[in-house]
């Protein structure tokens, strides 16, 4: 509809510059809808632009552009310039029931799009690195990427989900030792003595496990699951491990732990990926070392204090970074510098990275070090969500994640199920601050409840079809039920509701923000739920037969597209609740 209108708009604004006989260009006019309904369906501001160009008052411009325009080739039912110059539009009833109409009769294509023209995407999202159980800011993460995935996919793109994980460095090695740390533990035995354990700079003595002082890693990982590792190792090698170090069994052992833990929770969200990475494949295939190599062929590295830095001031930064520490080791960086050369080595012309706040300050440098090695800055983005609090009784749930004092993915899916999880995680912009509000998830009120109030929108949508089928009326005829028989100016404002859904599919997908598509349902269970409550003048299974097809028609458009919109935020549509 809006772009049958933008067309009708844009011929008329070549007759008003024919007219004029100006050589200006036509401008790349907005056609908005209003925020006050009494302004109209759409609002445009073509004649504001050509104000300056044309040298002519913008409501003079705005009067003539209302001339040209008519009727808009039967689209329109009025038309009047309002304030500065904007053209206030109102389209007539009849075009809303044929919009109708159209949704009724390719219910699966209504907000499909195909503006991607089948270019390959990879979004690269969750990446939790083998360390402890997914935390709310990755199931955060987790429901963007899955959600912006479909979204893409709805509007034309082919698109590839990753994930990819560090599981090599410091971090996997304290991992292992933390491990170890709690075998010994277990099985009772006494720590190494405190000069040797100082002597090791990754270590320090400490003496708050059960107890009994034991070499524990400097910033380990000290959750119960750390000990559950332990306690299977401990129960299928006894004290045999005693001499092993914390990089052999240990280490593998939790990793494969670990990771196979996070699958299950990924898997039980409705997450699934395509791509598995690991940091480890990179070395493997010797990609590090070529990244390495090619940068020091563009004089893009030089070495300092023992280590291999990263000329980041020649790439427009105000530091260099380390690429290589003094002790050998790579930093995270010249992986991920390595890992998105191969990105666009596999062909994808766009590659969407989501990463938490505390990644930020490493993205620039990435996507510098890249381009400087042949890649497109301008396909390559970041969607930054920030991290979630979680609120009960008013007051916010302490959390730490360094002593995985925090509540993990699994336990919140326990509390509130999956359906308002992934609701409650969509609900703001990526790079706002999320509170989730346990107390408000956990109501089963669909009143009260969002997710449930666009769901049971949905599901008492399916009931009423399913009576009518009871009561020998098939839904099915009612794309070619007299649909002008709704009238009703709430019926209009639904119809109207429906015919913003394509172009909130579109923008969400463009700008990497799911929630648009949330709040709409929210919008549209809004207007929904309140009109079946009123059984008597909304009544749909009436004795006027024409007027129940008809309605049933809007029944139908509205249940398809809540359904559409529900499953791309990965929803379950209900039938009943």
């Amino acid at each position: 509809m809006k772009e049958r209108l933008s067309k009708q708009l844009a011929e008329a604004l070549r007759r008003v510059l024919e007219g004029w006989e100006s050589d200006a260009e036509l401008p790349a006019f907005s056609l908005d809808t209003p925020r006050e309904k009494s302004h109209g369906d759409f609002a445009c501001n073509a004649a504001l632009l050509l104000a300056k160009p044309l040298k002519r008052p913008p409501r003079e411009i705005a009067e003539r552009l209302c001339e040209e325009l008519g009727d808009g080739g039967g689209l329109l039912e009025r038309i009047e310039v309002a304030g500065p110059g904007f053209v206030n539009l109102w389209l007539s009833g009849s075009r809303w029931q044929g919009l109708l109409r159209e949704i009724l009769a390719a219910p699966e294509s209504f907000g499909r799009s195909d503006g991607g023209k089948g270019r390959a995407v990879q979004v690269e999202f969750v990446s939790a690195n083998p360390t402890g159980p997914l935390s709310l800011g990755h199931g955060r993460q987790a429901v963007l990427g899955d959600c912006i995935g479909r979204i893409l996919e709805a509007t034309g793109f082919d698109v590839t989900r990753e994930y990819y994980f560090n599981n090599g460095g410091r971090q996997m090695r304290v991992l292992g030792d933390s491990v170890k740390a709690r075998y010994l533990e277990q099985l009772g035995l006494a720590a190494p003595p405190p000069e040797k354990a100082l002597a090791q700079p990754e270590q320090h003595w400490v003496d708050d496990l059960g107890g009994l002082p034991v070499c524990f890693p400097r910033d380990g990982y000290q959750g119960d699951y750390i000990g559950e590792i332990a306690e299977v190792l401990r129960e299928e090698h006894g004290d045999a491990l005693v001499e092993e170090p914390g990089e052999g069994l240990f280490r593998q052992r939790a990793e494969e732990t670990i990771f196979a833990d996070i699958r299950t929770s990924l898997d039980r969200l409705g997450v699934h990926f395509d791509v598995y990475v690991s940091e480890l494949d990179l070395y493997e295939q010797g990609r590090i070392e070529e990244t390495l190599e090619a940068l020091r062929e563009r004089g893009l590295v030089y070495e300092g204090d023992g280590a291999i830095w990263l000329r980041a001031t020649d790439l427009g930064h105000e530091r260099d970074r380390v690429l290589v520490r003094s002790s050998g080791e790579p930093t995270y960086l010249l992986p991920d510098i390595a890992y998105h050369v191969e990105k666009f080595r596999r062909g994808f012309e766009q590659v969407i990275d989501l990463q938490g706040a505390d990644h930020i300050d490493q993205f620039p440098f990435v996507r510098s070090a890249a381009v400087a090695l042949g890649c497109d800055g301008d396909r390559m983005e970041l969607v930054m969500n920030q991290f979630v609090t979680l609120s009960s009784g008013g007051t916010k749930v302490k959390q730490s994640t360094r002593r995985a004092t925090f509540v993990t993915v699994e336990e919140l899916l326990d509390e509130v199920g999956v359906d308002v999880f992934r609701f409650f995680m969509i609900q703001r912009k990526p790079d706002g601050h999320l509170d989730f509000d346990l107390d408000l998830a956990r109501e089963t009120d669909w009143k009260k409840n969002p997710a449930y109030y666009v769901q049971y929108a949905h599901a008492r949508s399916a009931g009423i079809e399913r009576r009518a089928r009871e009561a020998g009326l098939d839904p099915a005829r009612a794309v070619e039920a007299p649909l002008e028989r709704l009238g009703l100016p709430e019926e209009l404002e639904i119809m109207k509701k429906l015919g913003q859904f394509p172009e909130v599919v579109s923008e969400a997908g463009r700008a990497r923000e799911p929630h648009h598509v949330a709040y709409y349902l929210r919008e549209l269970a809004g207007l929904w739920n309140p009109y079946l409550q009123d059984g008597v003048n909304h009544r749909v299974l009436a004795d006027d037969a024409e007027l129940s097809l008809a309605r049933l028609g809007l029944v139908g458009g509205v249940r398809q597209v809540l359904a559409h919109g529900l499953t791309l935020l990965g929803l379950s549509t209900p039938e009943q609740m």
